[in-house]
């Protein structure tokens, strides 16, 4: 295959200036595209100044600024603030080039530094593009791993256009913690966000342009016939998929949604606690997501197949165990609650194993759903009587013949019922007053069941018997609106707010959190499915909870002969899932399958055949295919720290860069121009209108609280301990709100905001001339390779002098520190003769050039050699995939597939190969005050 000639997007490189319709523009991104090189940029001259806009290189002339055209101007700043500031904000601006593996960020957010969240990131990092599948245990912190990850793209210019996609019930949780842990800011698409596109962007338009960083739930995304256009016509940086395990049944929505999305990113992250389901195929389904060509048969594969694409660690993994410390209590027991049934359960106790489980309850023969339905009486009735009550109405509407009689028999006893016979509610209400759940009581606790007439039962009896107020009771369950939900999480997870008792079923077990004011957990009844029961668990039990988790489940007993009350499963599940956390970890390895719903159909079947709990699952450990695949992957002892890069700076701290740029852009009066007020730590100021346009993602919600009559007043600090005891009160309050003051990361839109704003203060090709501690003039001098993508392969930062007879190339970071160049750096402010050196800038860009071209060769073996092994990977994939027996019509599908797949693989690597000259870019001068030429 010939390669494709070098795109126009190397000419490009963010941080440069071009010129397009007569006008200056700062380049953001530069990638290829349909009409030739498109190219993101913020206006710089009058203008356009502080206008965002796209061009494409085949409509515009755009034209790239030769380095040798480049004009001298002196710096007369005070203590050459003005040429520090331009240094700092080209390095803050100019993304770490594709060979640069270590981490940037990992310290610089409001989280604790602990090195197995960093993994994921490291793990990212790594591969030829960062796709991976976060398989970690609930609650370890797969959100702040994907923080991480996020904000290590956007360093390196590849997280610009980023799209979140997770359940419903998550997105106002998933959104507020990259805000305020990693300040990056993510428009929330739910119900209110789809009517704020409809109000604000005219009909037809494409949301995903208008919104470059979303998140949006996986049902409303998955509706192809509304957004699947919309998809099909957006490149993304990164898509992030939680809940991923939901994606992998092919021919679904989801799945189909999840390969649109695959096919449009460079990073994919997928998240999933249980992220297979125990079919390798469906598994490789995933797999291929991120990487088509890992697995050659389906059929047959190994972890080592797979190490570069996922992470899966437990609580007790060495590495997490040993840094989480008393970042998460050990749990307590899960202490079985026995409830003797009431004559009346008793009753309805005989009724269903005398006539229901005896199969004496139809003339018919039983066949499909129809053998299971005995088991779904059952449990509904475990669950309550009014459950029982509403599954008896459901079937009785279509119900015949001796089966409706039988129907009609249940239905009498449960009615016969009241609420004083339910011995499980009596239980309930005595426990949550022993654990202190009460008026005037700050304890919290959430009761979990699988009826929603159940959730809603309780929600109604127990406020009554325990003496609280309806304002201390919510319910949560799948029938509520997305709104609906996220208020009711927000309202238990504020400390200051009145609920004391949150009621939810199983739509609450995926991805919440509820361990801010609560470690007490109740099971009304028990799923069966070990998975469930963990994911339940792990809503209180994750990374953050400071106290023991405490777990109880009520389990109705029956002393009906043959009765299979709560003993017969629900307390042989609780045991063994309380066993298996303490002992592996996690559940999977003792299920066998990794998916809810196929763990308690194969257990109910089971049950038909006369197995017991433990035959069951000891027969389901037995064909487990996947667990030697998932078990050792992060069990390995602790390995050295991720590797760090450093990062070349002017300014000690980013709070020097924010102080001194402010004084900068507002003549030494940001306190008049924007209000800026200071009191210690805390930093607070009128937001200008383009800062307040790249806030616009942030809920309304947010900007209404920090507005002041119609300005935007930010309050940010960079004080680690004020940022989190903000956020920390923000959770204390009685109604949901934001924290009051934001920690300032690196990534932080004002932080950006001020790097464009000092990018473009300079002249047009300008670059500044500043007097320090150097014998002879040394040019500073920036070159960029990039690939056929227009990302950079190598950035090197050069300190030129000896010109123009004998140039010397050496590091711009030693110039600069040999110099002392810093704060402490005064400007005489004498005139500085320009002629001489304007005269030696063909010179210096030459001199790098050569430097450049001498050492182009050591980068491209280091750039190629991850290259070359996945050329190599492609052909093993090819040979491999196309060996066995297959038919005739398989062995062609096969092969178009496998052709296909390298095809697309191999155009990516060729894409991913350095191309062309390097960009140059002059950005200032040093000499010597005293040397010859300055007056």
């Amino acid at each position: 295959m010939t390669p494709p000639p070098p795109p126009a997007a190397i000419q490009f490189a963010p941080g440069s200036r071009i010129l397009v319709r007569d006008e200056e523009w700062l380049v953001r991104t530069a990638k290829p595209a349909r009409d030739g090189t498109m190219v993101k940029a913020v206006g710089v001259s009058e203008f356009v100044q502080d206008v965002e806009a796209t061009f494409f290189t085949e409509l515009d002339d755009v034209r790239a600024m030769r380095p040798e055209e480049t004009v001298l101007v002196q710096d007369t700043s005070s203590r050459f603030r003005k040429s520090r500031l331009f240094l700092e904000a080209v390095l803050r601006r100019t993304p770490l080039p594709q060979s640069e593996r270590g981490l940037a960020l990992a310290d610089r957010f409001l989280l604790d530094p602990l090195t197995y969240q960093q993994r994921p990131a490291e793990l990212a990092l790594a591969g030829l593009r960062p796709r991976i599948l976060l398989a970690d245990v609930v609650g370890l912190g797969k959100t702040l791993e994907i923080g991480l990850i996020l904000a290590e793209l956007i360093r390196r210019g590849r997280g610009d256009r980023i799209l979140v996609v997770s359940p419903q019930q998550v997105l106002e949780q998933f959104q507020r913690e990259l805000w305020t842990r990693f300040a990056i800011p993510l428009v929330r698409l739910d119900s209110t966000g789809i009517q704020r596109i409809q109000q604000e962007i005219p009909a037809g338009r494409n949301p995903f342009t208008y919104f470059k960083r979303a998140i949006i739930s996986v049902d409303t995304l998955k509706d192809a016939g509304q957004f699947g256009h919309h998809l099909d016509a957006i490149e993304w940086d990164a898509v992030v998929i939680d809940e991923s395990h939901n994606l992998i049944n092919k021919g679904t929505q989801r799945n189909e949604l999840a390969r649109r999305l695959a096919a449009k990113t460079d990073a994919l992250l997928l998240a999933s606690a249980t992220p297979h389901n125990g079919d390798k195929r469906s598994f490789a389904e995933l797999i291929s997501l991120l990487d088509p060509a890992a697995i050659a048969d389906p059929d047959d594969y190994s972890a080592e197949d797979i190490a570069h694409l996922y992470l899966r660690r437990t609580k007790i993994s060495p590495e997490v165990r040993d840094q989480i410390g008393n970042r998460w209590a050990d749990r307590g027991p899960s202490r079985a609650l026995h409830c003797p049934a009431s004559a009346a359960e008793e009753r309805i106790f005989a009724e269903l194993t005398e006539v229901w489980l005896a199969g004496e309850w139809t003339d018919a023969p039983l066949r499909g759903q129809d053998r299971l339905f005995p088991y779904t009486l059952l449990k509904s009735f475990l669950s309550s009587h009014v459950a029982l009550a509403a599954t008896v109405a459901a079937r009785s509407k279509k119900a015949t013949g001796r089966e409706r009689v039988a129907l009609d028999r249940l239905a009498e006893l449960t009615a016969g019922m009241s609420d004083d016979d339910s011995s499980k509610l009596r239980r309930l209400v005595a426990e949550l007053r022993e654990i202190g759940v009460g008026s005037g009581s700050p304890v919290r606790a959430v009761v979990f069941s699988e009826r929603v007439p159940t959730l809603k039962w309780l929600a109604e009896v127990v406020p009554r018997r325990l003496g609280l107020k309806p304002s201390a009771v919510r319910t949560l369950h799948g029938g509520l609106t997305d709104a609906e939900e996220q208020q009711v999480l927000q309202e238990f997870e504020l400390a200051g707010s009145a609920v004391r008792l949150l009621f939810t079923g199983d739509v609450a077990s995926e991805g919440v959190n509820l361990h801010q004011q609560c470690h007490h957990l109740v099971h009304y009844d028990i799923p069966w499915s070990l998975i469930r029961i963990e994911q339940r668990n792990g809503r209180i039990d994750r990374y953050g909870q400071r106290h023991e988790p405490q777990f109880r489940a009520l389990i109705l007993t029956s002393n009906v002969a043959g009765a299979k009350d709560d003993r017969t499963v629900a307390e042989k599940l609780l045991d063994r899932e309380e066993a298996a956390h303490r002992s592996l970890g996690s559940v999977e390895a003792m299920t066998g399958l990794y998916d809810a719903k196929l763990e308690e159909d194969r257990l109910v079947r089971d049950l038909l055949e006369g197995k017991t709990v433990d035959e069951s699952y000891a027969a389901g450990a037995e064909v487990d295919v996947l667990a030697d695949l998932m078990a050792s992957v992060g069990e390995a002892p602790v390995g050295a720290e991720p590797k760090r890069v450093q990062v070349p700076r002017l300014f000690d701290a980013t709070s020097d860069f924010v102080d001194t740029a402010l004084a900068e852009l507002y003549d030494d009066r940001p306190d008049d121009r924007i209000g800026l007020r200071r009191e210690e730590e805390l930093m607070s100021f009128l937001a200008p209108p383009d800062l307040v346009h790249r806030l616009s993602d942030l809920p309304r919600s947010y900007l209404r609280a920090h507005a002041e009559g119609e300005d935007l007043r930010l309050k940010v600090t960079f004080d680690r301990r004020l940022a989190q005891r903000k956020l920390d009160e923000a959770r204390q309050s009685k109604k949901p709100t934001w924290p009051e003051i934001a920690f300032l990361s690196d990534v932080h839109p004002m932080v950006e905001w001020l790097v464009d704003k000092v990018l473009a203060r300079l002249g047009r090709q300008q670059a500044l001339v500043l007097t320090a501690a150097v014998p002879e003039p040394v040019f500073l001098v920036q070159g960029v390779y990039c690939n056929r993508l227009g990302q950079p392969t190598v950035v090197e930062w050069m300190a030129v002098a000896g010109l123009p007879d004998a140039p010397r190339v050496g590091p711009m970071v030693d110039a600069l520190t040999d110099a002392k160049v810093g704060p402490q750096l005064a400007n005489p402010g004498r005139r500085i003769p320009l002629d001489r050196l304007q005269g030696l800038v063909p010179a210096a860009v030459e001199a790098a050039r050569v430097d450049l071209a001498a050492r182009r060769a050591e980068w491209d073996a280091e750039i190629a050699a991850p290259l070359r092994e996945h050329r190599r990977k492609l052909e093993r994939f090819e040979q491999d995939s196309l060996f066995g027996e297959l038919a005739p019509g398989q062995r062609e599908r096969r092969r178009q597939r496998v052709h296909r797949t390298v095809r697309e693989q191999t155009d990516l690597v060729t894409r991913l190969e350095t191309v062309g000259e390097p960009l140059l870019r002059v950005l200032a001068v040093l000499v010597d005050d005293a040397s010859e030429g300055v007056a």
